[in-house]
This record gives C-alpha cells, structure tokens and sequence, in this order.
C-alpha cells in the first residue's frame, strides 16, 4: 500500500529532491519521505496504518522499498541479518551483491538502490511482479516509480501513447494485452518485468535481466497422498506468512476453491474465524452467494456481501478508475473490486486476501481442458484422453459453448500444435475477434505477432506458464494493486508464493484435470479444511462480472454519442462505423436472449481506452 519513486541525475549536483516530490505528488498515500544521496534522490509515500516499504540508506547506498520481506527469519538464520526491511536489503546486497540478494528473499516487493561507491543503480521486482515498476531514461540521467503518473511529472517524460498497447486494448482479447510485459500503455516509458533486475552503472543502462524462471524439471513421483499433504503444508506455510505479517486482514471470498482455501487456511494457522468480503449480483449468471454460504458458515465471523446494481453509472464509474490505475483497466470484474475495496478500507481493515493464481496453478480454467487433452494425444493415451473428453463434456457442456468430441478435436488442433509436443498455438479466433474495428492507419494488428512461451514439454505446463507471465496474470494483479494501494490496502495472493509455484509446475497434470475435474490436487490437499460441499463442486462460476446489464438503456446511447463524437474521431484508434455496428448487436443479443456471446467486454474495453486516452491528453498534454 505505499508507492515509490526516484531518480539518478548525473548532470546536477545538487540534490534533486523537488524533482521527486513532484513524481510523488500525485501518487496515493497520506505520508511520504524523500532521502537523497550524491546523484541518488528516493522518494516514498505510503498511509500511516502500518506502511510497508520505507526510503533511507547510509553514507554509501540509498534504498527505497515498496513491499514486504516475508521471509525474515529464515534470512536471520541463514545470512544472519537483523533489521527492518531496509537493513536486511543493506545487508545482503553487501554480502552477495544485488541479483543473488534478490534470490534469497522471499516477498512482494520493488526495490530501487544505489551504491555511491561504485556509481551504480539497480531495480528490482518481486517474482511475479506483485509490486509494479516502472523506468524512463532521463537527459541526464534515469527515473523510476511505481506507476508511471510518476515519471510523467518529469519534463523528460512524454505523455505518448504506446501505438501497440493502445490498439491491443482497442481490438485484442484482454489476454493479449500485456504480451509485452517490457511495455508500458506510455512510448517513452519502459515496465521492469517480473522476476528480473535492471542495472545502471556509471551513467549506462543495462538490459532488464532475469534472476527467477520456471524451468521444466522431472515431475513428482510420489503418490497422490503424499503430494497432497506436501501441498496441504506447503500452502498453509505461505498463507501464514502472510497473514500472520499484517495486524486486521480481510478476504475475499467467491464459490470457488482459490479464494476459500486462502481464507479456510487462514482460520486453522490463527484458530479463528476470518472477515470475509464479496461481491454479489442480481443477476443470477454470475452471482455466487449461494455458493459462498458453506465456507461462510464454517469459517467466517463476519460476511459482508456488498450488492452491485445494475443501474451503476459506468461512464463515472470508469472515469474515477482509470486515473486510479493510470491506464485503462482489462475486465469488467475490477470495477467491482474497486467498490469492494473501498469499503473494506473504511471499515479499519490493513490487508486483503485473494485467490489469485490459484487457477493458472492448478489448471482451473475451462480453455486447460484442451490442453491436457493433447498431453494425452501426445502421449499415446488415447483411452484416457477418450475417457476425459467424455467427462468433460458431461460435466460442463453449455449452450453457447458446447462440450463433445467434435469440439475437443477442433480446440486441441486450434490451441496446440499437435505435431511439436507441448507448443501451443494462440487461439487466433478468439484473440482477434474485434480486430477489425481498429483503424489500421493507427496500428494494424494483423503485425502483431504473439510471443509463445515453451518452457515445457507439456502443453498444459506452457499454457498455464503463458498465464502466469504473459496473459492473466500480470493485468489482474496490477488492478488489484492500484486498487488497494489507492485505499490505503496491502494484497495478498498466497497462491503466488515463488516455493508453491515451483511445487506445482512438477505435479503431473492428471493430478490437476482428471475425470472431467479441475484442481484434483487442491481438492485432495484441502480435505478437512473446506466445507465439504465447497471442496467438491464441480461447476465453476468463474470471476465475472454482469456488463451487459450496465450497458442498456441510456447508457447504451451515451455511449453511442461517444462513439459519434469529434473527440472519438480525432483519438483515431477505432473505425467508428463498426463500433456503432457492434453496439448494436450487442442490444440485440441482450433483449432478445439469443444464445449467443454479447459484446459486454468490448464495450467495456472501449469505454475504457476512450476515456483513458482523454485522461491522459487532459492532464499531461
């Protein structure tokens, strides 16, 4: 819940510290601190309720800090540091230097430092990229913040918008979005990925370099039982270092099992009931309160179901959201979140939990089913894969998305490359579904070529790690970042620790899919912890959100004047005779209850984008 921001100007030697005020002027908290060194001057800003992360140093290094060190005690024991958080960093970077200081701590973190000795500057981020960071070269120099609202108070800093972010959002699924994770939404203004380090010495910027991958390994050999009690205590040791780090956390809880076990865990670590938080719908196609009811029963002190209407203004709703998040945001699902955090915050409580990750660990999406259906091909297993495919489309057929052999054969060949075991294949259909209503004198999509990783041998493995680091991932946990840093809130994801990641990319994929199930394993793992009933449900719900009903009525035509508007026209992005085409449809779709998929998440993508790219052009041009 706290920010950071800085910078190296080697062309002046006075301190630069009304430079970083200005970067952490518009950024969220109530507190903040600015600590200069030589050419160094770091600047934090945080809340007052128990800020994580701090600014300070010595008279050779500056550190600033956003995050948690969570695994202190091992780091005492083992390196035989002591400290807050900026000791420990101090103290490691002294003895192992930067990058093998980064493998030894375990946290969420984005770390700034500068050794004045040896006139060098690094950056560094969490794992998985849990904290953001965010980096421009200067005309003398380099700056760095936690959102890029802050380098865009430095007058080297434009405002340009990156061409490709800008029309991936415009005509792309939301998965694409952050295939670039180097980029940001701004041309001038670089993203530090996941997992890796950057480094500045004498004045020279390095390449960002990583220091953490996934890399395939033998997978686990033990039995069922015996890797579903390693997980059960593996699980519990990353929930308990989390929450017993924060003073009054609250969860978030849906119907399924990601969100639950974070919450059930929680209970048994500090043998006591949880506050828990969710959103619920009138409308029923995404409503989960139902569901929700047994771990509440159980598990919960107190539950606080916070109702969505349909009638919210989206128009307001969206523009309060993307000067929160300093770009416009992937899915209508954090709308929701938002309204959900603030309430929270409110209420006195510091921290929030999530499922997060709990899906791309263990293959919890309905578009993984294809993907172990190939591993199965590819293995020669064709009883079993007939076996799946049959589960399959007995568990979980749907009138719009159909479940048979048939449609098992044209998604294994659409996805998977079935001649070159474990390459998978976008799904090219899906992903540009709305291509054709972006300008292409703007950008032409049809340029644009996904980027595949293929760590593994198994498609599932690939499709899942393709998740964790190019596609849902990195866009979910940057919303749930600027929306609870903006409330003054700590998140945390316990599914995201970098030792149960590690555990689970060596689990058999039938030990995640099997007889038409997701999540095998966690289920297993989590007997005796979850409610019965919540632990072997089989029908997922899924994190969803009711759009199509905030798009109707006046809103629908508000949106359409939008569409018509000089403003809309000069942004350029969009062609607008086929945005108007698709608004359309869409209204039919909606009141007629065809079975058919509406566009509800491109109207929100447009919306987005339109009143972002007016944000932006408002406030920095």
């Amino acid at each position: 819940m706290s920010r950071i921001s800085g910078l190296i100007d080697s062309g002046k030697s006075e301190s630069a510290s009304p430079l970083v005020e200005a970067m952490l002027n518009d950024l969220p908290g109530q507190t903040s601190s600015i600590s200069s060194l030589r050419a160094a001057s770091f600047g934090w800003k945080g809340w007052e309720a128990g800020p994580a992360g701090g600014v300070g140093g010595n008279e050779r290094y500056q550190i600033a800090i956003d995050g948690r060190i969570l695994n202190a005690n091992e780091l005492s024991r083992d390196y035989k540091t002591s400290g807050n958080d900026i000791d420990i960093i101090l103290s490691l970077y002294s003895a192992l230097g930067f990058v093998k200081a980064m493998q030894a701590i375990c946290g969420d973190f984005a770390i700034a430092l500068y050794d004045a000795e040896e006139d060098t500057f690094w950056l560094g981020r969490d794992r998985v990229g849990v904290k953001p960071l965010y980096y421009a070269p200067l005309k003398n120099g380099f700056g760095f913040s936690s959102q890029t609202r802050g380098l865009l108070a430095l007058p080297d800093v434009y405002s340009k918008l990156n061409a490709g972010f800008v029309a991936r959002f415009a005509g792309m699924h939301y998965r694409l979005f952050d295939n670039r994770p180097e980029e940001s939404p701004f041309a001038h203004i670089s993203q530090l990925p996941a997992g890796h380090v950057l480094q500045v010495e004498k004045g020279v910027i390095g390449k960002p370099e990583r220091y953490w991958e996934l890399r395939e390994l033998p997978e686990w050999t033990e039995s069922e039982e015996v890797l579903a009690k390693q997980y059960r205590e593996l699980l519990t040791k990353v929930v308990g270092r989390r929450v017993n780090a924060v003073d009054k956390p609250a969860f978030t809880l849906s119907g399924g099992l990601d969100s639950s076990s974070v919450l059930c865990c929680a209970a048994e670590i500090q043998n006591k009931k949880q506050y828990a938080v969710s959103t619920v719908y009138l409308d029923k196609t995404y409503d989960e309160r139902d569901e929700i009811q047994d771990v509440v029963d159980e598990k919960v002190s107190k539950w606080d179901p916070i109702e969505i209407p349909n009638d919210i203004d989206i128009f307001k709703m969206v523009e309060d959201l993307v000067r929160v998040h300093d770009e416009p945001v992937a899915t209508a699902t954090w709308l929701p979140h938002y309204i959900l955090a603030e309430s929270i915050a409110e209420k006195g409580f510091t921290a929030l939990f999530g499922g997060l990750g709990g899906d791309e660990l263990n293959a919890g999406e309905y578009e993984y089913f294809p993907m172990q259906f190939a591993d199965l091909a590819s293995q020669g297993r064709i009883e079993e894969l007939e076996i799946e495919i049959a589960a399959w489309a007995h568990h979980h057929d749907h009138p719009i998305f159909k479940k048979n052999p048939k449609v098992a054969k044209e998604l294994m060949a659409r996805m998977a490359d079935l001649n070159n075991p474990g390459v998978c294949l976008q799904d090219r259909q899906r992903m540009m579904r709305y291509s054709h209503v972006v300008n292409t004198d703007y950008f032409d999509l049809e340029t644009f070529i996904p980027i595949m990783d293929t760590p593994f041998t198994s498609y599932l493995k690939n499709r899942t790690y393709q998740d964790l680091v190019r596609e849902t991932t990195p866009c979910c946990l940057r919303a749930e970042d600027r929306q609870c840093t903006a409330v003054g809130l700590e998140h945390f994801d316990p599914f995201l620790d970098h030792e149960l990641i590690e555990f689970m990319y060596r689990v058999p994929g039938t030990m995640k899919i099997r007889d038409g199930v997701t999540k095998q394993l966690l289920r297993h793992a989590m007997k005796g912890v979850l409610p019965e009933a919540t632990r072997s449900r089989v029908a997922k719900t899924g994190w969803n959100a009711p759009a199509h009903q905030w798009f109707q009525g006046k809103t629908i035509e508000k949106l359409k004047d939008l569409v018509r508007s000089e403003m809309f026209k000069q942004q350029g992005v969009f062609k607008p005779d086929a945005v108007l085409a698709l608004i359309d449809e869409h209204v039919e779709i909606v009141e007629s209850g065809a079975q058919k998929e509406n566009h509800m998440m491109f109207l929100w993508q447009l919306l987005n984008l339109t009143l972002w790219i007016k944000a932006v052009e408002h406030d920095f041009d």
